[in-house]
């Protein structure tokens, strides 16, 4: 990802979220947690991605190998495709090397592939070329494997919906989850509009020359994702996220009433910085009142068209809906060697995983649906997964 400053091609934006229910705080309560699948050294979700993983190389294919295993295994209903491109790099010497992109949908059954809209939640699963045998905890496995955990939390709610929604209800039957795990979107070399998001640009460009049936609701792909929800940069101790575009602030809001929500229920696990780290004179906030979103009172006139370069911008300059969670500033191990599982802060990876989780859960209106188990809140957060 790279700091930018210039304004995309403006895009004409339809009104969204007329549809978005709030979870019940017991719902809330109640939601299930990660239990031992985030342990870096073998928690089933996250410590298969914490090896080094560059575009082309084993490392990467065992982890898109991980993805696939999980969704057959875990979550049968859900579609599993794959994208692939190929493209040359400034270090690959004139050699075209593969970019595999791992695209997971859930849709309503029985519902027409160009007739419904859906959720996007994207990760890229590449780490840096260097340095040597980087990880990139934050950058992104950490948003990969919270993505997984969603998948697999949200999946029996939305079967239960289904199942129970009338045959006439058109925005039931006609609304979907999709997850994009993307490949290719650091630089080899340096930055550059063509040394970086090799997979995003691809897919992004296929999808716009892809069309659906005439008689369908939605033209191609691109049209049908109704937010595209990017995660980056997450797991680190304190993250700051800024409201980047005017046009999913309202996204952003909801998001951040959840967290404030979360909090206040004393959901949230991770803790203020030190003493030691504040400002001199500053007051240790009590815990868990920092927010990470911290843009939920941005006025309308204080959009200045910043943003960060990352895997959304070949989506946005296609008039894509984007929610970018990425935090400014950056993490302190930012493409350095201290980005890895050693340095991530898991209460931290456990909130964010929360969060995004009600957010989808109440996008796609899922109060009442989900199993509200009467044990504690331990129980629910015990393990579905292992490795040996």
């Amino acid at each position: 990802m790279f700091f930018a400053f210039a304004l995309l091609p403006l895009v004409a934006f339809s009104s969204l979220g007329a549809a978005y229910r709030n979870l019940s705080d017991d719902t809330l309560k109640h939601l299930p947690g990660p239990g031992d699948d985030f342990d870096i050294k073998k928690g089933a979700l996250l410590a298969p991605i914490l090896v080094p993983r560059v575009s082309g190389t084993k490392g990467n294919a065992a982890v898109r190998q991980h993805f696939v295993d999980f969704f057959k295994s875990q979550l049968p209903e859900w579609r599993i495709e794959m994208h692939n491109s190929t493209s040359t790099t400034p270090v690959s010497k004139g050699k075209e090397v593969p970019f595999v992109n791992v695209i997971a949908t859930r849709d309503p059954p029985g519902s027409l592939e160009g007739d419904v809209s859906r959720l996007a939640l994207v990760a890229h699963y590449d780490s840096k070329l260097t340095p040597k045998d980087f990880i990139g905890a934050t950058d992104s496995a950490a948003p990969c494997a919270m993505i997984l955990h969603i998948a697999r939390s949200i999946d029996a709610a939305l079967t239960k919906k289904w199942a129970a929604a009338d045959k006439d209800d058109f925005e039931v039957k006609h609304r979907g989850v999709q997850i994009l795990l993307l490949d290719g979107e650091e630089a080899f070399q340096s930055w550059t509009d063509t040394d970086s998001l090799y997979g995003a640009r691809a897919l992004a460009q296929d999808w716009e020359s892809t069309f659906h049936m005439a008689s369908s609701i939605y033209r191609t792909p691109l049209d049908s994702i109704e937010l595209f929800l990017l995660l980056d940069l997450l797991g680190a101790k304190s993250p700051q996220i800024p409201s980047y575009f005017k046009t999913t602030h309202w996204a952003y809001k909801h998001m951040a009433n959840t967290e404030d929500r979360l909090r206040k229920l004393g959901l949230f696990k991770s803790v203020p910085l030190p003493k030691s780290k504040m400002a001199e004179g500053e007051r240790e906030k009590p815990r868990g009142n920092q927010p990470f979103l911290t843009d939920a009172h941005k006025e309308d006139n204080a959009f200045r068209g910043g943003f960060v370069q990352d895997d959304h911008v070949p989506f946005m300059a296609r008039g894509v809906e984007i929610l970018h969670m990425i935090p400014s500033p950056f993490p302190e191990v930012w493409h350095t060697a201290d980005d890895d599982g050693e340095h991530l802060d898991l209460n931290t990876v456990e909130d964010w995983t929360k969060l995004f989780m009600a957010f989808t859960a109440e996008w796609m209106e899922l109060e009442g649906f989900f199993d509200i188990k009467t044990g504690t809140r331990e129980d629910a957060e015990k393990s579905e997964l292992e490795i040996s």
